[in-house]
């Protein structure tokens, strides 16, 4: 069979001007994982599981003119009749590179998209730093890093909102 030419014209390299969201760099910031109550905590628990507790929060900062260094920050324990079995603590970043990207399109696509390129990363390091802690890997379940992203900007409005009057 001869070789006919895709209806596009072939494969044609995407065009310089496409939007897009590069990752040059990832990284653990901080990583700290604590089993306080070791071995006593490792003792298989009668009765009611663990109470999970988990904590997301977004930084991010530019670095150069295209450039935003992004941290995702996953906080959390687990809890049995108010008794720690572990806590953990990580700082997972990344260097993204913002290209084509609309100036009004910039900050939501650093606090949404972003996060959620590293996520999978970081929610691996817990479940494994949580194993080697001597419990069951710890999997965080997705996040919703526009509703993240939606509640802060809520949170930035009641704010302003309410320092506005004061501020005349």
């Amino acid at each position: 069979m001869a070789d006919s030419p895709a209806p596009n014209g072939g494969a044609a390299p995407q065009a310089d001007d496409a939007p897009a969201i590069n990752a040059l760099a990832q990284y653990a910031k901080d990583l700290s994982f604590e089993n306080p109550n070791a071995p006593r905590s490792l003792q298989p628990q009668e009765g009611q599981g663990p109470q999970i507790n988990i904590q997301v929060n977004v930084n991010a900062q530019q670095v150069a003119e295209a450039d935003f260094e992004v941290e995702l920050t996953l906080e959390g324990d687990a809890k049995i009749a108010g008794e720690v079995l572990f806590a953990f603590d990580l700082k997972y970043a990344g260097i993204f590179r913002m290209r084509n990207i609309p100036q009004d399109q910039v900050h939501p696509a650093v606090m949404i998209e972003c996060p959620r390129l590293l996520f999978p990363f970081a929610r691996q390091i817990v479940a494994e730093a949580v194993r080697n802690g001597g419990f069951p890997p710890l999997y965080i379940d997705p996040i919703d890093f526009v509703g993240l992203y939606r509640q802060k900007a809520l949170e930035a409005q009641g704010a302003a909102g309410a320092a506005g009057p004061l501020a005349s």
